[in-house]
């Protein structure tokens, strides 16, 4: 998902979509152990996915103090 598509969302819609990806790691990363996975690539867009909606939570609280 692109940044200019996360920062359309709501903060509530943030929080959840953060929740379902941090749900889909876990997943991800026990098919991971078990040998289960069959895209490996798929864990480093979930990462990086969650990293921007960090990003914007924090720009967020940035423009909220200031």
């Amino acid at each position: 998902m692109k940044i200019t598509e996360l920062k359309e969302l709501s903060t509530d819609e943030l929080i959840t979509k953060r929740h379902d990806l941090k749900e889909e790691m876990l997943n991800l990363r026990l098919q991971q152990q078990s040998g289960q996975l069959e895209n490996p690539a798929r864990i480093r867009a979930v990462r990086r996915t969650i990293a921007r909606v960090e990003s914007i939570f924090s720009e967020r609280r940035r423009l909220q103090s200031a």
